[in-house]
């Protein structure tokens, strides 16, 4: 194995000042994954801004968790914060709908047209694009626009002559989980206004402060108060609604600003000071655009195919919305011990949803953004400094323990090995301790060295990714050089060894006396109570990244190995249970694309010695599961991971290891692709690509015959060259 240092220069990405030569915007494709089970945001918003503007329907159900799907047109406003692609609903903050005439300020439902401030959207004549958005709404005949910096979102409202025109500011109203306990509204002046919306749910106390500037005086105000649902802090009645009334002509537009902040009403103003000092909407849409254009052309495709191209750059579009921006103009920020806190030495963020990010979303941002992903990491680190532990699942400030394991340690032990500039003796400090705590079934693996199913929910799952973690920490003792750790950690990461059943060579739920759990139903998923979490045994049993070569020393040999993953996609693709999971999606036999747990299971074949048939079944993914069409994806994106994977992919590789640097070949997609990266850029050439030359030939780097069957991430960090000879037939060109 070839052996590297891995330093990340000092060179980072820096925005360009000129306009970008080509429009990367123009080939995203917002509407993919709108359908079915993919959960994204729709609106405008820059990337991993503060702010997503949007539209909010009325159904709190779970493929609404994102405010839109595209089976249903119904608005009950245009929220200022939105979750992309996860599986709880949340946020929704500060929802402005423009209304005319008298309204009941509500929700509403959809059987009764006036039961709330809800319209139908005309979506033949909506405009979806990076940075900005538009519908006209039909029960009142306005057309709203919007687009947003990073902390402020500005909206746009063309209205019909009309005495009772008004823009609705509602604090009421948010996600499937979230209910508001503590809001207020203050009249600024005559056209200002600031508030708050405090709410508990998947986040349990949630903070967003607001401040709002209208283009014209308001012609009368008027605050509507209702009984607080959640008695957590406060019993009395408050401000929950604000109606702002206008008398308007004909085609008269109004403008609203509206600037968040965790922090104050005061930090909210001054963001906008900082952002959006003026009213020049067309001017901050092509700004946004402008940003979009940037971070997207990090990513230069070449190819023919332009329904990939198209499937690609809606990818990354979806890949680069959280984590979100989390911080003051000042550097103030609210932690996770709830205080302010002042530090304007690095940018904090908030949305991490690890347990789907760390696997290919992270690895990711470390070749395409690692100045954010700097951030990141130093953000996980403060979270430990603030609340005990490096976040599982962060949001809004607050962690909310979803999933399992520990997959945050992961990521911050895999920016440790890659060696981000960071202080990474704090940094591999908390993730020890992390792994170290006692909480989570965490205390019966340190008991049992494992977690007995009958003593904890989940058990098998929570302790095959808490070995997942601790061998990331392992490998980030390593680069320290922390033998007496690295070894501890090491062996303890083999834990998952306890639930591989001999006989039907499956993991497999043990009790406390070490007996199987029984009766045992490979196929079955139970969503609330079971072994595993979102996954049954089949996708379970090869969940160990971290020990390929335990894994294959299970099976007896490589070919008996190779034997038995060909039978994971030859299965019936079907789950079994009354009340399975239905985040497993995306079935080829028992793989399930539509969920984080299988995705590395393809590019095994290639550390197996085997690359065509990883190719294969790389390529069957990219034509089965991914569509340009609402129902381009196979399962939740899940901020941003399921577009990771097909990104990866893309490139022709995949980081499979917890907090190794180096990514395993697979199958290129397109003939040229440009990566802009650290030390310059990184170009990938497949030559002779097509869908009959799948497989790849040989491979040379930087003009030298290469001979490894991953690239390390300084190869790919550092700049350079890779070329693929691509052909008809199967081929192991490495050592």
């Amino acid at each position: 194995m070839k052996k590297v240092l891995y330093l990340l220069p000092l060179l980072l990405l820096a925005a360009c000042s000129e306009p970008m030569p080509k429009d990367y915007a123009a080939w995203v494709n917002p509407m993919i994954g709108t359908g079915g089970h993919g959960h994204v945001f729709v609106g405008a918003n820059v990337p991993f801004g503060w702010v997503q503007v949007g539209p909010t329907s009325i159904p709190q159900e779970w493929d609404w968790c994102s405010g839109y799907h595209e089976s249903d047109s119904t608005v009950i406003g245009f929220s200022h914060t939105h979750l992309e692609g996860t599986g709880i609903g949340d946020l929704f903050d500060v929802t402005l709908m423009p209304v005319t005439g008298e309204v009941i300020y509500a929700r509403g439902t959809e059987e009764d047209p006036n039961s709330g401030l809800w319209s139908y959207a005309d979506r033949t004549k909506q405009i979806a694009e990076p940075g900005f958005y538009s519908v006209p709404l039909l029960r009142y005949g306005i057309t709203a626009e919007m687009t947003a910096t990073n902390r402020v979102g500005i909206h746009r409202y063309t209205f019909p002559s009309d005495e009772t025109s008004a823009i609705v500011v509602d604090l009421e109203n948010g996600g499937c989980w979230d209910r508001a306990y503590k809001t207020g509204i203050t009249q600024v002046d005559d056209h200002s206004i600031s508030g708050f919306r405090h709410s508990t749910g998947w986040a349990r106390n949630q903070m967003v402060f607001f401040y709002a500037e209208f283009s014209r005086p308001f012609d009368s105000v008027e605050l509507i108060r209702k009984d607080v649902r959640v008695s957590r802090e406060a019993t009395e009645e408050q401000v929950r609604f604000g109606r702002f009334g206008f008398k308007t002509a004909e085609g008269e537009q109004i403008l609203v600003k509206v600037a968040l902040s965790s922090v104050s009403e005061e930090g909210a103003r001054a963001n906008m000071a900082a952002e959006l000092p003026g009213w020049d909407f067309d001017a901050t849409r092509a700004a946004a655009r402008l940003a979009w254009n940037r971070e997207l052309s990090k990513v230069d495709v070449e190819t023919q195919d332009t329904v990939s191209r198209t499937i690609f750059y809606t990818a990354l579009y979806h890949s680069m919305i959280h984590p979100s921006a989390f911080n003051d103009v000042n550097g103030d920020y609210r932690g996770a011990d709830g205080e302010v806190h002042h530090d304007d030495s690095f940018a904090n963020y908030t949305v991490f949803s690890l347990w789907d990010t760390y696997r290919a979303a992270m690895p990711l941002a470390t070749i395409l953004h690692p100045d954010r992903m700097q951030d990141w990491v130093l953000t996980m680190v403060r979270i430990f400094d603030e609340s005990g532990k490096v976040p599982v699942w962060h949001l809004m400030g607050n962690e909310t323990d979803c999933m399992v394991g520990n997959p945050g340690c992961v990521s911050v032990a895999d920016a440790i090995v890659k060696g981000f500039n960071i202080d990474k003796e704090h940094a591999y400090e908390a993730i020890r301790a992390s792994v170290m705590l006692d909480e989570r079934g965490q205390n019966l693996r340190k008991e049992y060295g494992y977690i007995p199913v009958d003593l904890y929910n989940e058990g098998l799952a929570n302790d095959m990714e808490y070995a997942i973690a601790d061998a990331a920490v392992a490998r980030a003792a390593e680069a320290l050089g922390k033998t007496e750790d690295a070894r501890f950690f090491t062996e303890r990461s083999h834990s998952y060894r306890n639930y591989m059943d001999p006989e039907t060579k499956l993991a497999r739920g043990r009790l406390a006396d070490r007996s199987w759990r029984t009766p045992f139903n490979p196929f079955m998923s139970n969503h609330r109570e079971q072994d595993y979490c979102e996954g049954n045994a089949w996708q379970y049993t090869w969940l160990v990244p971290q020990d390929f070569d335990g894994l294959v020393e299970f099976y007896g040999s490589r070919e008996n190995f190779v034997a038995r993953l060909d039978t994971l996609f030859a299965q019936k693709t079907e789950i079994e249970g009354e009340n399975a999971s239905p985040d497993i999606a995306g079935l080829i036999g028992q793989y399930a694309h539509g969920n984080e747990p299988s995705h590395h299971i393809l590019y095994f074949y290639t550390m197996a010695g085997e690359p065509a048939k990883t190719a294969d079944k790389v390529r069957e993914v990219y034509e089965t599961m991914y569509f340009n069409n609402p129902n381009g994806l196979s399962g939740n994106e899940d901020e941003g991971q399921m577009s990771a994977w097909y990104i990866l992919s893309a490139f022709g590789f995949y980081q499979v290891e917890p907090a190794v640097p180096r990514y395993w070949f697979g199958a290129p997609l397109f003939e040229e692709m440009t990566l802009k990266v650290s030390g310059g850029t990184f170009s990938i050439t497949a030559k002779d690509l097509s869908p009959e030359n799948r497989y790849i030939q040989s491979v040379t780097l930087n003009g030298q015959e290469y001979h490894l069957p991953y690239l390390e991430y300084t190869d790919i960090y550092r700049g350079g060259t890779l070329v693929y000879q691509m052909g008809p037939e199967p081929a192991c060109w490495f050592e």
